[in-house]
């Protein structure tokens, strides 16, 4: 009796606090500013091609261009290096040598 007693009064709390967790997450995007902020994203994917910048003038280029060599100049790369892709690694597993074969 005492067990259904504790179980009826906290059901009904755990059901409040989970409809009150998810229940944002079910909404849609009501905010007007953040549905343009979400057209916007989704407007910018589409122009851009392989993540290169959108309708870059001349003066954009030549500043990214800048910071390009300026990163690899600190990081000690050289002058021909593409500071932009992310660095391939190729790892090898040293050779095991088993003592068990020399008893």
């Amino acid at each position: 009796m005492l067990r259904l007693q504790r179980l009826s009064s906290s059901v009904p709390k755990v059901l409040k606090r989970n409809i009150g967790i998810v229940a944002p997450a079910l909404q849609k995007a009501s905010d007007p500013i953040q549905q343009l902020f979400l057209d916007k994203i989704r407007e910018y994917k589409a122009k851009s091609k392989d993540g290169q910048l959108v309708d870059p003038t001349p003066d954009i280029e030549k500043e990214r261009k800048a910071e390009l060599e300026k990163l690899a100049s600190h990081y000690g790369c050289s002058p021909g290096t593409n500071m932009s892709e992310f660095p391939s690694f190729s790892f090898s597993d040293p050779p095991v040598d088993s003592g068990m074969s020399q008893q």
